[in-house]
């Protein structure tokens, strides 16, 4: 049997077993110290440590004593993990080395090196192309993010913002991710496609099905999610058709990828996982910052005061919420060549996985980068929007809708307290939080 073939029934076999099957499989203990394991056992990457909040001591351990390190067992195959700040920085501006083509198997781990032809399950987007088709479809989405179209969108982000926090309850306990996280970049999303506001949930059920495809809570198969994407697919079928006939054409992403040179003729799995790309990195960053904000505060009781008797320091602490949530914990990359990094020799075809959640807590590039301080004398210094030609295309409004929501958070309420314990995503892609439970008191 050929590499392809077997590669082909390797993907079958993933899609189409029972969710939980494939996780007990896998399944380990995240009690158990990292300290105590041999260091060449070590898997940074598997989603019980995220889903436990365990995964930081691993990290840790790595940046001391194994800082570009090699996995060679793991649910997601062998991957090397870079950890510290500036051999990540060295990987991710480095793109003639190290690719993010989907087809040598993309960003993220668990990416397989496709075989010859495309199927349901192969979802094509720039983020996952090298160039020159990275840069020529990025472009076409770029001038939706111009400082221009930022600042337009403030006035209207404030009010929904008023909106969704004036109707939130007092003395009560409530899901934070739900009730404000989910709902301003909800709206901010069907804002950005055009598309009815009402429809909103369509797309955070969209972006939370892309995190979840491997979760039995949602899917019993990969399979049976991805039939739950191409609804997608066919919802905003209808939506380029729609502008299309228009005589002018609009100024929203979906008019801007239908005339766009490089994304008018793209192919149907190739419009859905653009889409979906838009989806999760307007939706996915930006909700899990916002939670992880108020959670940090919580944790740093010493900060939030500090916020309350000087609410301008909103402007430098938005930027050290996205570094200290990382709500993108890695990016993957495929050596396209022999390389060295960190003194390690990485061979060609070998998976690469820098982990910028914990380069965010690189002590020999951040000070105190294990405490969340809002007053740093240079809180842009994070990984969290990556670097390079795949640097986030959406990060000032991102850290916009941020800095708004706070002001208005801090017009209106002295405490937001957390009440219960956060439920995070199982995911070691996205670093996220599901539920926040917390209680504004009267």
């Amino acid at each position: 049997m050929s590499d392809t073939d077997q590669n082909a029934v390797n993907r079958a076999e993933v899609f189409t077993r029972p969710n939980e099957e494939l996780l007990a499989e896998w399944a380990i203990d995240t009690s158990v110290d990292p300290y105590s394991l041999p260091l060449e056992k070590l898997d940074p990457g598997h989603p019980d440590l995220f889903e436990d909040g365990r995964q930081l001591p691993y990290f840790e351990r790595l940046r001391a004593e194994d800082p570009v390190h090699y996995t060679e067992v793991s649910q997601f195959g062998p991957y090397w993990s870079v950890t510290r700040f500036d051999d990540i920085m060295a990987v991710d501006t480095n793109h003639q080395t190290f690719s993010s083509d989907f087809r040598r198997g993309g960003i993220s781990l668990g990416g397989m090196e496709q075989p010859e032809g495309a199927d349901e399950y192969d979802l094509p987007m720039f983020i996952q192309e090298d160039q020159p088709k990275h840069d020529e479809q990025r472009k076409v989405v770029a001038p939706a993010f111009t400082p221009t179209k930022i600042a337009a969108l403030e006035s209207l982000i404030r009010q929904r913002a008023g909106d969704i926090l004036d109707n939130l309850p007092r003395n009560e306990e409530f899901n934070w991710v739900r009730e404000v996280s989910v709902e301003l970049t909800g709206q901010m999303l069907a804002t950005l496609f055009d598309v009815p506001q009402e429809d909103r949930h369509k797309l955070i059920h969209w972006s939370d099905a892309v995190q979840n495809l491997s979760n039995p809570e949602f899917y019993n198969t990969i399979e049976e999610g991805f039939a739950d994407l191409w609804k997608c697919y066919e919802y905003f079928a209808a939506v380029w058709q729609e502008r299309l006939a228009q005589n002018e054409p609009g100024t929203d992403l979906i008019s801007m990828l239908v005339h766009g040179e490089s994304t008018r003729n793209m192919p149907p799995n190739e419009y859905l996982g653009n889409i979906l790309l838009l989806i999760v990195g307007g939706n996915d960053t930006t909700r899990n910052s916002i939670s992880g904000g108020v959670l940090a505060l919580n944790q740093f009781a010493d900060e939030y005061q500090k916020l309350r008797e000087n609410p301008s320091l909103i402007n430098s602490m938005v930027p050290e919420i996205i570094r200290w949530q990382s709500p993108v914990a890695h990016m993957a990359r495929t050596a396209l060549k022999d390389s060295e990094l960190g003194g390690k020799q990485i061979k060609a075809g070998e998976r690469v996985v820098m982990w910028y959640l914990s380069g965010n807590r690189d002590q020999s590039a951040i000070d105190k980068a294990d405490q969340f301080i809002i007053d740093r004398d240079n809180p842009r210094k994070h990984l969290s929007f990556g670097f390079g030609i795949h640097r986030c295309v959406g990060n000032r409004l991102g850290e916009m809708q941020l800095r708004v929501l706070w002001e208005e958070i801090m017009k209106r309420f002295d405490h937001i307290e957390v009440t219960g314990e956060p439920v995070m995503l199982k995911s070691s892609f996205i670093n996220g939080i599901r539920e926040l439970p917390v209680t504004i008191r009267a």
